[in-house]
């Protein structure tokens, strides 16, 4: 008897016409998201066809869908394995790839699924969308082109073509289509949306093409037929042409647009350039004042021709409107009569100017004596100003004196016998006390703070500033108990639902709280939280591929993509990931900082935080698996049922913390920060690079980082002790990194440091350059201790931070302590002594017992009033606002750098 031969993966795939019919059913049934019925059917047709490829696909992506994923996922990988040359199963795993944020590898099995389906439209356009995240953009124009063959009536299909040759920087090319395009348009209705967007893009091509008369004709006859209907724009961008072109039209154009909005800066800006002035040049500040003088007559209510005239205008120039002091001093005084918030903010940066600085110090200065009150006079003189003037005179002059440099400190009042600063008397103003940058008094900032917060307990500005303070002053529980009067009632903790509402201002305090606290796994969890963050942004942009195209909107769609590229400029993402590579590399440096934070060695305030943790992601994904259980998807988009459900397994951070490669992790975090403009030009990013690269061995990558360095700052303290880590760690090195790599490494190190000069030398003049300066000294320290110096020697080159003349501050005394225990000093509480006693009214430098009472004292402020309302009992809603536009404000007014000590209150 003869032996049946095996079945081939034809006969697999083939059904009968009954199974057929139903297999067509089943995918009817998934794409109207009939789930169960859709898991009976692929049932009835495995039942016969047990190993057929597709349904068993299909059915695996049903489970997905219903939350049964693993045994989905399984199911899946099977039925590719049982048909390798089926469309519909390399289609469906790429879904399951896309819904993990794999897009590398959906993208392989999208074009897998192509082999065999040459003309799938759903395949043509998920890949289109693939190609786009992953910036494939020659890809991505094949692929736009087999679209628009296959369906050449279909818009979207032109303009997507457009777009897909402008990303890849063939503007000609779009300009092209879009011509193209045009030509197949027939009884385009006045007022058409979608068709005046095309216009503007088509507009735009050109002006980056450089066909500036012809991107105005287009603009002027589709503005004349009413083909395009955003006024604005048509207004924006037809100036814009006309000062390229050099027409006299171009004045009269920007006055229009001024007179439509005079509160914008761009308008002024431009009217200005077309006159051939730049507003960030003094050389024609002279006509750039008159010209800004006049519109300030023409709208007397507009704030941004004043504005912009405090930037142009002088200090040395002579009485007159253009005076700086005068326009200044009736800026300061309009803002402070109407009690306008953010009028600090908004002059602050006038402040890089010294000169301009003290002007508007004596002139708030100035005001503040004509605001106060007389208290002799019974009752007091009638005046036109209103009492909350003097108030809000105050108010601006507080935070001039926190903002101002270290260096203008003046005489501070010492700490009374319990260990706390004198009450200001109420007619004590800042102006007696003088400037102050950092205190360090952080337990009296977050009493007064809490104090502020108690006058409003519904305010979630001052519940947030409150909160924020009190993790500066490490009391990060009790920080977290006021946030979550703001966050949702059901949610496992406030930091799970901030963290949920990526509230980077919250994680980056909580993790700064936790690394000056020496909790290295819970700060590297909200750090690694932050990168998670910037994922999430980057993934978000997947569906605005389809959807922009969608809907026209191309030029914002257009821009969101150089946002999106330039995303981890953010200043947020830039601080997380500089903290997590510095405690990464710690952790390289000294293992046992890793199992040193394990449950035997943590803190009773660190055990309480993991103990929370872990019961807040166990409630949390207890709520998820009942939510999957008892809900029926109902979203339309068929992608949303596959993405990964978050799953923490790690909630108190020693995963992270005890990492097989800590180098990689952190390279990770830094990789991207050397590709873009801004964070290039940030020093700390490549001293940062230098500390991984010369660690994973990585020489030549590491010198070029020193090289980059001293291209922005040659005598940066921390970039003197890295070129003396590298001289000398090159001079131990027995085996020279061989061609091409070794030369341009010797060439490069010897130009940072020539071979002639010792690094004895080397440490002893940069010393002497900068004798004064607290950081320069500590950083010579550094480098001897780097070079082998006795501790004795390393200590006393610290010590000498306290001689005369040294300047130095709270955030660098800070610093300094941390270092001396790093390295295991015995001096440690000698210098924060004497360091207590540079400092009078700080308390960062007390002793432990000293620091407990303060705590203590700081939490009783406010107790038994509204300030003991539990999560979710305020009125204002779940969420807190990320208040003072969020990070600029947490960088400039309290994260420090260095090691994570620098905290500013």
């Amino acid at each position: 008897m003869s032996k049946k031969a095996a079945p081939s993966k034809e006969s697999n795939r083939h059904l009968s016409s009954k199974e057929s019919t139903l297999f067509k059913e089943l995918l009817t049934l998934y794409e109207t998201k009939q789930l169960k019925k859709g898991l009976k059917t692929a049932d009835q047709i495995l039942k016969k066809y047990p190993e057929h490829g597709e349904t068993l696909c299909m059915k695996g992506l049903v489970l997905v869908h219903m939350g049964r994923r693993e045994e989905g996922i399984e199911l899946v990988r099977k039925g590719v394995r049982l048909d390798l040359t089926s469309h519909i199963v390399w289609h469906v795993f790429g879904l399951i790839q896309k819904g993990e944020k794999k897009y590398e590898d959906a993208l392989k099995s999208y074009t897998q699924a192509l082999r065999f389906d040459k003309e799938n439209m759903n395949l043509l356009r998920d890949v289109s969308q693939l190609q786009t995240q992953l910036r494939l953009y020659d890809g991505l124009v094949e692929t736009r082109h087999m679209l628009l063959r296959l369906r050449p009536t279909v818009r979207q299909h032109w303009i997507a073509l457009a777009v897909a040759y402008h990303l890849s920087g063939s503007l000609a090319e779009a300009k092209n289509v879009m011509v193209e395009y045009e030509k197949t348009l027939k009884n385009v209705p006045h007022y058409d949306v979608e068709h005046s967007e095309t216009l503007l893009y088509h507009v735009r091509v050109l002006e980056e093409l450089g066909q500036t008369s012809e991107a105005l004709s287009l603009l002027d006859v589709s503005a004349k037929d009413r083909t395009i209907v955003d006024k604005t724009a048509i207004m924006e961008i037809r100036a814009r042409l006309l000062s390229k072109l050099g027409s006299d039209e171009a004045e009269h154009a920007w006055k229009v647009l001024i007179e439509h909005n005079p509160e914008c800066y761009d308008y002024y800006k431009g009217y200005m350039s077309n006159q051939g002035l730049n507003v960030d040049d003094k050389t024609t500040a002279t006509k750039a004042l008159s010209i800004l003088r006049e519109f300030s007559t023409q709208f007397p209510k507009a704030n941004v021709p004043r504005r912009l005239s405090l930037s142009l205008a002088s200090t040395t120039g002579g009485e007159g409107e253009d005076n700086f002091h005068d326009l200044a001093r009736t800026y300061l005084l309009s803002g402070l009569t109407k009690g306008i918030p953010s009028l600090f903010v908004d002059v602050k940066s006038l402040y890089k100017d010294e000169d301009k600085l003290q002007s508007l110090q004596d002139i708030a200065e100035g005001i503040l004596k004509e605001f106060t009150p007389d208290p002799s006079s019974s009752p007091p003189p009638s005046s036109s100003t209103e009492p909350t003037s003097y108030l809000w005179t105050l108010y601006f002059l507080a935070q001039h004196y926190s903002y101002l440099p270290s260096t203008r400190q003046s005489a501070l009042p010492p700490r009374n016998s319990n260990n706390t600063h004198a009450d200001f008397d109420p007619n004590c103003t800042p102006v007696a006390h003088g400037p102050s940058n950092i205190a360090g008094d952080f337990y009296s900032a977050s009493r007064a703070m809490e104090d502020a917060r108690l006058l409003d307990g519904q305010d979630r500005f001052l519940n947030t500033k409150s909160a924020k303070y009190r993790m500066r002053a490490g009391l990060v529980d009790e920080a977290s108990a006021l946030l979550g009067m703001f966050t949702k009632k059901d949610a496992p903790s406030p930091g799970a639902d901030l963290e949920d509402m990526q509230s980077l201002f919250y994680l980056l305090e909580e993790g700064d709280a936790h690394q000056r606290a020496g909790r290295l796994n819970l700060a590297l969890k909200r750090y690694t939280a932050v990168q998670k963050v910037f994922d999430d942004f980057e993934d978000d942009q997947y569906d605005f591929h389809g959807y922009s195209l969608r809907k026209f909107t191309i030029n914002v769609y257009i821009n969101m993509l150089d946002w999106e590229d330039n995303l981890r400029s953010h200043p947020g993402y830039v601080k997380a990931a500089l903290a997590a590579s510095r405690i990464y590399v710690e952790v390289y440096d000294d293992p046992k900082l890793a199992s040193g934070a394990s449950d035997g060695g943590s803190t009773d305030a660190e055990k309480k935080a993991k103990k929370k943790a872990k019961k807040a992601q166990k409630e949390k994904e207890d709520a998820a698996k009942k939510a999957a259980a008892t809900a029926a998807p109902t979203s339309t988009n068929e992608d949303k049922g596959l993405e990964v459900p978050f799953k923490d397994e790690d909630p108190d951070g020693m995963k992270l913390l005890s990492s097989p490669d800590p180098l990689e992790r952190a390279h990770k975090f830094l990789q991207p920060l050397t590709t873009l403009p801004q964070p290039q030009k940030n020093i700390e990013v490549w001293l940062a690079v230098y500390d991984v690269a010369i660690r994973r061995g990585k020489r030549l990558q590491a010198v070029q980082a020193l090289s980059r360095a001293r291209a922005l700052d040659a005598e940066n303290p921390e970039l003197h002790v890295r070129i003396i880590h590298a001289k000398y760690s090159a001079s131990k090195i027995s085996s020279p990194l061989p061609p091409p790599a070794g030369p341009v490494f010797t060439e490069t190190l010897n130009a940072l440091l020539p071979p002639d000069v010792s690094l004895e030398t080397y440490n002893s003049q940069y010393l002497q350059r900068h004798s004064s300066s607290a950081r320069a000294i500590w950083a010579s320290a550094q480098a001897s201790h780097v070079l082998g110096a006795p501790l004795q020697e390393v200590e006393e080159a610290v010590f000498s931070v306290l001689g005369q003349g040294v300047k130095l501050d709270v955030e660098t005394a800070l610093d300094i302590s941390s270092y001396l225990k790093k390295i295991k000093s015995t001096r440690v509480d000698e210098l924060n002594k004497a360091f207590d006693d540079r400092f009078p009214i700080s308390t960062a430098f007390q002793t432990s017992e000293e620091l407990a009472k303060l705590r203590e004292w700081c939490l009783t402020s406010g107790h038994g009033k509204d300030g003991d309302l539990k999560q979710g009992d305020a009125t204002a809603g779940a969420g807190v606002t990320e208040n003072e536009a969020e990070l600029g404000t947490t960088i400039e007014s309290g994260a420090g750098s260095g090691n994570g000590n620098s905290v500013k209150s």
